[in-house]
């Protein structure tokens, strides 16, 4: 008889004892600190899946320029395309070499109030300048 006892209480106690170790676990939401207020872009360039480098990222800020490598051309470009990193007319006078060196580019932010979110693969680092102008130029060899 002194074994019922133990088990009843391990059989009601045991799943609540989980249900608390796994509320405390958990982590803490993606959203927990406050994003900056007016236009900004969170902006990162990783190689590509795979690939072994250095991810670069910048928190761009736009009024005034700033938190960006080139963030007044960046401002500049981003406002003439109304945020849309996918309409930056690409650059015309850029040759890349046919180096095959994929990056990935992503930017997370707002735009005049509006959700900003873009993620592109792109062959090699000067590919994805001449198509994105200087929005992930984050560093002088990007």
């Amino acid at each position: 008889m002194t074994h019922i006892f133990p088990m009843r209480v391990l059989r009601r106690g045991l799943p609540v004892a989980v249900a608390l170790l796994m509320a405390c676990a958990a982590p803490a939401p993606a959203d927990a600190q406050p994003e900056p207020a007016g236009d900004f872009l969170l902006v990162s360039v990783a190689p590509a899946e795979g690939r072994s480098g250095v991810t670069r990222e910048a928190l761009l800020r736009c009024d005034p320029p700033r938190g960006h490598a080139d963030a007044e051309r960046a401002c500049a470009e981003l406002d003439a395309a109304q945020g849309d990193i996918g309409r930056i007319p690409p650059r015309d006078d850029t040759y890349c070499q046919m180096v095959y060196a994929p990056v990935t580019a992503h930017a997370r932010g707002q735009w005049r109030g509006r959700p900003v979110e873009y993620t592109e693969t792109f062959a090699n680092r000067c590919v994805m300048a001449a198509r994105t102008g200087a929005v992930f130029a984050l560093d002088a060899t990007a």
